[in-house]
């Protein structure tokens, strides 16, 4: 990973921005700009040199890891070692004013630091800056991405042998997520999503004790993480003998997921491919029963910028990596969700996730 040009553009903006330095205290940021993956760290960015802080539990793992920082460890907590660190070096770095990251920095911990840092150093919510940064992956995060997409997605074969009626749906995630310890994963991306029968009208419901049912949709949503970067993947399958209605619905769905696919190009807005997915439905009378955005950034987080939604004026360029995931929600009958991981090509777009999405009845 090039930690050294990431630490650079990051400098350059601070610069730019008028702040003397950054506090990081965003783990996913720190491993980004570090490549530090434990659980209690904060980094000090300054415009010309930067200051990674942990405590003794990971010392020998931030001498392994943190590339382009001068590793600090300390007793304390790494925001209060870091807070106290600023305080007897002030003189030699001068700051006035430092950036902090409002997102991620609860009051209590942005009181403390005003309090122990004084009245001399002035405390500024920084822009998203490394979130940014992070929304255009470069070749080796698509090509982490690449692997943790074809990963995961092996999981719905073996969704497929166990959706059976009677079946909880908590067994189905169960015996997915079995299956992606054994392929190697860090783990689940987020809490596997079965939702069967009437549930599958629940955009977010999550794998539960009821049974699958002798007639219904089953959404299927699920990711894993490999090397620290998630996938995301949707597919619903139908159990028993669909109707036409269950078949129409479902067409549209693809119909809307595949418009707001191949409306993925570089130089238009996120809000234009939310756009070309309601449309579709719109045109179906469906558009009602889809609540939920279309689509977002997918990285070293399950959920990053860009957010891929109604008024949203973020301009697509080649490297970002969106989901593309429309749906149809109808309470007391149930719903569908396709989704896709895309990453913005020069020209359109390349669609990572390699799972068929015909209409599949078990």
């Amino acid at each position: 990973m090039d930690y050294r040009g990431r630490l650079n553009r990051l400098q350059s903006a601070l610069a730019e921005g008028r702040l003397d330095a950054l506090l990081v205290t965003s783990l996913p940021n720190i491993r980004y700009l570090c490549g530090f993956t434990g659980s209690a760290a904060a980094l000090l960015v300054t415009q010309s040199a930067c200051y990674f802080f942990s405590d003794g539990r990971y010392a020998q793992q931030a001498r392994e890891e943190v590339q382009g920082a001068k590793i600090k460890i300390a007793r304390k907590a790494a925001l209060t070692a870091a807070a106290g660190w600023l305080v007897v070096s002030d003189k030699k770095l001068r700051l006035k004013r430092l950036g902090i990251e409002g997102d991620h920095l609860s009051l209590a911990e942005s009181s403390r630091l005003r309090k122990t840092l004084g009245p001399g150093v002035r405390l500024r919510q920084a822009p998203p800056w490394v979130e940014r940064q992070r929304m255009v992956k470069d070749a080796e995060e698509i090509g982490r991405l690449r692997q943790a997409v074809l990963l995961g997605a092996r999981l719905f074969d073996t969704a497929l042998k166990t959706i059976r009626p009677g079946v909880s749906e908590v067994q189905v995630a169960a015996e997915m997520e079995y299956a992606a310890r054994q392929a190697g994963t860090e783990g689940m991306a987020f809490e596997t999503i079965i939702a069967a029968g009437e549930r599958s009208a629940l955009p977010h419901g999550r794998a539960s004790k009821a049974p699958v049912p002798a007639r219904g949709f089953v959404v299927c949503d699920f990711g894993v993480i490999l090397a620290g970067y998630c996938s995301d993947m949707t597919r619903t399958v139908y159990v028993g003998r669909s109707s036409a209605r269950d078949r129409e619905v479902y067409a549209a769905v693809r119909a809307a997921q595949q418009a707001a696919v191949e409306a993925v190009t570089p130089g238009k807005s996120v809000g234009e491919v939310d756009r070309a997915a309601r449309n579709v439905l719109k045109k179906k009378g469906l558009a009602p029963y889809f609540t939920h955005s279309t689509g977002h950034g997918v990285g070293l987080e399950i959920h990053e910028a860009p957010r891929v939604a109604a008024g949203q004026s973020e301009i697509l360029q080649p490297g970002m990596v969106i989901t593309v995931e429309p749906g149809v929600y109808i309470a007391g009958r149930g719903g569908v969700r396709i989704e896709d991981m895309v990453v913005v090509t020069e020209r359109g777009c390349e669609v990572l996730t390699p799972t068929a999405k015909e209409f599949l009845a078990i």
